[in-house]
C-alpha cells in the first residue's frame, strides 16, 4: 500500500505544537439518549462435579466498563452489543454498559462529561485535533504500552492511527478507514441523459451534469447542512483540490492563512454550485439522516459522504433498500487548481479510552478490532473499510473496494477539518460554510471567519 500521508502529523513534528486544553465552549444541554445496558451475566449451571460452573460470586468486585458509540441503526446496535455479551461471557467480572447516542448528541453529550472531567471509559472518537485537546487536558489514558507489539502492528492504516496518538502517546485505535467522496443514483444519471459509467472528472463537468440534471427534472445533490458538518465536507474538498497539502500546511503552520487564495476559490467554486440551486427544498435544515432519506429513496442524484453512508441511505430509505444502482467517484478535480487528482478527505470511526478507564476496557478494545471481529463486522452489518491487515480480502462490494483504492492511493491525505483542527477552528469552518450556504456569507467571509479563528487558536 502506498504511504498515506497526514497533513498535521508533519507539521507536529516540526512545531512541537502544544493545542489548548479542553473545557473552554460547547453546549452544556443534556440530549435525549437512546441507552442499553449489556445484560448481566447469568450463572451458568453445573454440568458436573468436577466441573462447577463460573459464578460471579467468585468476582471480589465487578468491573464495569461505560462504553458510548454512535452506531444508532438496529443492525449495527445489536453487533456491538453482540461483541459486549460475547466479551463478558469470556469475562464474567465485567459488565460493559452501552450507551447509544446520534452524531450531534454525542457531541454535546460528550462536551460536558468533558467539562466535568468524567469521561466514558470508551468512546467514539474521530482523532486528530479534538482528542488532542482532551489528551492535554488529561482526560485520556496512555494505551500505549498495551498497544506496542502485536496489536500496533496489526494496524494497516499506520497514518489513521497516528490521528490516535500526541507525542508518541496512543489515547485510542481506529476501528474503520476511508474516504469521503460522491455516492450517485446511476438510475437517475441515465435519466438524465448522462452516461452512468462514466462520471464527471473535473468540477466544469460536474457543474455541467448537475445542469443536465436539473433540466431533466431531477434534483442534482441532497446535503444534510441542518448538521453543518456534511456541507463542510464541499468546501474543504474545493480547498484540497485548489491549493494541496502546501496550502493547508502553510496556514496550519502559519506560515500562510486561511485567507490566502486556494480557500476563497473554494468558496467561490461552492458559491457557483449554490447559486445553481442544485439541493431540495428545505436542505438548510436537514439532519444527515434527512438528507441520507433523500438520497435512498431516490430524490436526489449525489450526496458528498463518507464510507458509512451505503449502510446509513439504506437505513433511512421508506423502502428499507435504498438505492439498488449505486456508483460512487472520488471528488472532481478542479482545473488549475495545485491539489493531485488522488488527494482524498476522508478519515474514519475510532473508539478513545477514557482517563480512568480500568485495564479491561483496553482489553475489550483490543478484542473489538481482532482481524476476525473486524471481518464479521464488515459482513454482518458492513463496517468498514476495516484497519487491520489480513482484513482487506474480505471486501467485496465493489464501492467499499474503490474506496479502499482511493484512501490507499491518495497522495496526500486529509482528515476531516471539524475534527483535524483545534475544535474551536474546526467549528468556525463549519458555521462560516453553513452562511454560505444560506447566502448570508461571501467566499472572502468565509475564508476570513476561519482565519479569525485559526489565528486566535493556533498563532504562538
Amino acid at each position: 500500500m502506498n504511504k498515506i500521508r497526514v497533513a498535521l502529523l508533519v507539521c507536529l513534528l516540526a512545531l512541537g505544537m502544544t493545542l489548548v486544553a479542553c473545557g473552554s465552549g460547547g453546549s452544556t444541554a443534556e440530549p435525549t439518549a437512546a441507552s442499553t445496558t449489556a445484560p448481566a451475566q447469568e450463572e451458568v449451571a453445573e454440568e458436573s462435579a468436577d466441573e462447577p460452573a463460573p459464578s460471579t460470586d467468585t468476582c471480589a468486585e465487578t468491573v464495569e466498563i461505560e462504553w458510548w458509540h454512535i452506531s444508532t441503526a438496529e443492525a449495527e446496535q445489536a453487533y456491538w452489543q453482540s461483541k459486549a455479551d460475547e466479551f463478558m461471557a469470556e469475562n464474567p467480572c465485567v459488565q460493559i454498559n452501552i450507551t447509544v447516542l446520534e452524531n450531534e448528541a454525542f457531541k454535546s453529550r460528550l462536551t460536558t462529561v468533558m467539562q466535568s472531567g468524567e469521561p466514558p471509559d470508551l468512546f467514539q472518537s474521530w482523532g486528530g485535533g479534538v482528542l488532542w485537546e482532551y489528551a492535554d487536558a488529561g482526560l485520556v489514558k496512555n494505551i500505549t504500552p498495551m498497544l506496542e507489539g502485536e496489536w500496533k502492528d496489526s494496524v494497516a492504516a499506520a497514518a489513521a492511527l497516528d490521528l490516535y496518538s500526541k507525542d508518541g502517546v496512543y489515547y485510542g485505535v481506529p476501528w474503520q478507514w476511508g474516504a469521503v467522496g460522491i455516492y450517485y443514483n446511476k438510475d437517475l444519471f441515465e435519466q438524465a441523459g448522462l452516461d452512468p459509467e462514466n462520471p464527471p472528472q473535473t468540477w466544469t463537468e460536474f457543474l455541467d451534469a448537475v445542469q443536465t440534471l436539473k433540466d431533466a427534472g431531477v434534483t442534482p445533490i441532497t446535503v444534510g447542512e441542518g448538521d453543518k458538518w456534511p456541507g463542510h465536507f464541499w468546501w474543504v474538498y474545493l480547498a484540497i483540490r485548489n491549493g494541496g497539502e502546501d496550502a493547508f500546511l502553510k496556514a496550519f503552520t502559519r506560515d500562510g492563512a486561511f485567507t490566502d487564495a486556494p480557500f476563497v476559490k473554494a468558496g467561490e467554486d461552492l458559491q457557483d454550485l449554490i447559486d445553481m440551486e442544485p439541493f431540495p427544498e428545505g436542505f438548510l435544515g436537514f439532519a444527515y439522516g434527512d438528507s441520507a432519506a433523500v438520497f435512498g429513496n431516490g430524490e436526489a442524484a449525489m450526496e458528498l459522504m463518507g464510507q458509512w453512508h451505503q449502510n446509513v441511505q439504506r437505513d433511512s430509505s421508506e423502502s428499507g433498500e435504498g438505492v439498488a444502482n449505486l456508483g460512487w467517484f472520488l471528488f472532481p478535480m478542479v482545473e488549475g487548481g495545485a491539489g493531485n487528482a488522488s488527494d482524498v478527505l476522508g478519515g474514519g470511526d475510532g473508539i478513545a479510552v477514557g482517563k480512568d478507564a480500568p485495564e479491561e476496557a483496553v482489553q475489550f478494545l483490543r478484542f473489538l478490532t481482532l482481524p476476525e471481529n473486524q471481518i464479521q463486522a464488515l459482513n454482518q452489518v458492513g463496517f468498514g473499510p476495516p484497519t487491520v491487515t489480513g482484513t482487506e480480502s474480505a471486501i467485496t462490494d465493489p464501492i467499499q473496494q474503490a474506496i479502499v483504492q482511493a484512501r490507499n492511493n491518495a497522495a496526500y491525505f486529509q482528515l476531516y477539518y471539524d475534527q483535524f483542527l483545534p475544535p474551536s477552528v474546526g467549528g468556525a469552518v463549519n458555521d462560516a460554510v453553513e452562511q454560505l450556504f444560506a447566502g448570508v456569507a461571501t467566499p472572502e467571509d468565509v475564508a476570513q471567519q476561519i482565519e479569525d479563528a485559526a489565528a486566535l487558536e493556533l498563532d504562538d
